[in-house]
């Protein structure tokens, strides 16, 4: 696991810092990945050159902070050169209040998350104070230390465990996830769009429906997503029912089980049945129903949108695939019908609310991707989008319904052309030249 090759531009830093006397590594993810023999991405280093005097030795470096980052242009890439710290006590679970330079690599890895991500490596030496090398191994993910005291100097580490953990098919060390559970509330505490990308970050990894597992274990999701956490629990059941199911664990199954490597996508699977809390009912039969959850569903992840900071491009797109997931793929629906799905749904976002649509099916325990009826749909879209969709592509056009009605351009020639064009998109084989050219006069008649 020793085995590692550092890249000719990181190499070249580290010679020059050694050059110069000072101490240099290459610390954090890029380390694990490299001993785990992945290639790695977004090399940082620490070092015992204060900012001042790692400017000196790349004067087009830029430094506007109080913990000691440098970033230093190389070609077309910026390095983060940090000089080594300890830190003191920390404010609203983000922010240490103090920090102090030492020249003790062990110092500065002292105050890292997990023990993974606390090893320092150089060009012939490897600093691994936390026997980080063993966790890589065992593939363990625990935290530095006292992990409660981790997690209260930054609780953006209670998601950073599970992502790191989801990211890698990890486990998480059994003291650090009960320090988890116990610290969960401090997420309060993070901004949401710091939330929101870690969450992402689950959502778009191989082992999403494990890292959502693993949220709600940890009583974090409760607290993210609380219209979600209140699905646990609801039952659709009755002798109408051919599965019953928990629509909390429905949820995240239909996760699981959607294709797609989109998180927005990902996540409108997690969210598409978060209406039916608000719309459950019983009837006299003992049938549990949902009506409209599609539409209470939509109106939900609006606000979920606006609270994870989405932009609008987002949050509509979201809001689409939840709102009409429920989507009819009945056999004799009408080209105009179909027209209306599209428009309801976006053109963009077909494939999208398809896959959306696969995962529900599957996390409903229905043992096909697909149906012959959603595959008969599919191909009605596109016979539809080759299909006129606008006034403009009717057989005839204005000075037609003129010369035929004898009338002056105005209101009634746009009147005409509207309804001959509401015809077509009801059947398409009326788009000829003959047949609207009667039915203009029929339509005054």
């Amino acid at each position: 696991m020793n085995d590692y090759t550092l890249p000719d531009e990181v190499q070249n830093i580290i010679k020059k810092f050694k050059d110069k006397e000072f101490q240099i590594f290459v610390v954090g993810g890029a380390v694990r990945d490299l001993l785990m023999g992945k290639g790695a991405h977004d090399f940082d280093f620490t070092t015992d050159a204060k900012p001042e005097e790692i400017l000196k030795l790349y004067p087009k470096g830029f430094y506007d902070n109080k913990f000691g980052t440098v970033g230093i242009p190389v070609g077309k890439e910026v390095f983060e050169v940090t000089t080594m710290r300890k830190e003191g006590l920390y404010k609203d679970s983000r922010h240490p209040i103090d920090v102090s330079w030492t020249n003790k690599i062990e110092e500065d890895l002292a105050r890292r998350d997990f023990t993974i991500n606390a090893i320092a490596l150089s060009d012939s030496e490897i600093v691994d104070p936390y026997q980080g090398q063993n966790d890589i191994k065992d593939k363990i993910v625990k935290a530095v230390g006292d992990p409660s005291s981790r997690f209260q100097e930054d609780a953006l580490r209670l998601m950073r465990a599970i992502r790191i953990a989801t990211q890698l098919e990890f486990e998480i060390d059994e003291k650090t996830f009960q320090a988890i559970k116990k610290n969960a509330n401090l997420i309060k505490d993070i901004a949401w769009e710091r939330i929101r990308d870690e969450l992402f970050k689950i959502l778009e990894s191989k082992n999403a429906y494990e890292g959502a597992l693993q949220l709600k274990k940890s009583n974090i999701l409760q607290i993210i997503l609380p219209e979600l956490e209140k699905c646990f629990g609801i039952v659709q059941e009755g002798p109408k029912h051919d599965r019953v199911y928990d629509i909390g664990e429905h949820s995240l199954l239909s996760l699981k089980f959607t294709p797609s490597t989109d998180p927005l996508v990902r996540f409108a699977a997690l969210l598409h049945d978060i209406g039916k809390v608000p719309t459950v009912k019983k009837d006299i039969d003992g049938n549990v129903t949902f009506y409209n959850h599609d539409l209470a569903g939509g109106k939900i992840v609006l606000e979920i949108g606006k609270r994870f900071n989405l932009s609008n491009k987002q949050t509509d797109k979201l809001y689409k695939l939840v709102r009409w997931h429920m989507f009819s793929v009945s056999e004799d629906q009408t080209d105009a019908a179909i027209r209306r799905f599209i428009k309801n749904v976006g053109l963009e976002n077909i494939d999208s609310i398809m896959t959306v649509r696969v995962g529900d099916r599957l996390g409903g325990g229905t043992q096909t991707e697909t149906s012959w009826r959603i595959e008969r749909f599919k191909e009605r879209i596109k016979e539809v989008l080759k299909k006129p969709f606008s006034i403009s592509d009717l057989k005839i056009n204005g000075k037609n319904v003129m010369e035929t009605l004898k009338i002056k351009p105005g209101p009634k020639v746009g009147e005409v052309l509207n309804k001959l064009f509401q015809e077509v998109l009801e059947d398409s084989s009326k788009n000829t030249k003959e047949y609207l050219l009667k039915r203009i006069k029929e339509l005054v008649a």
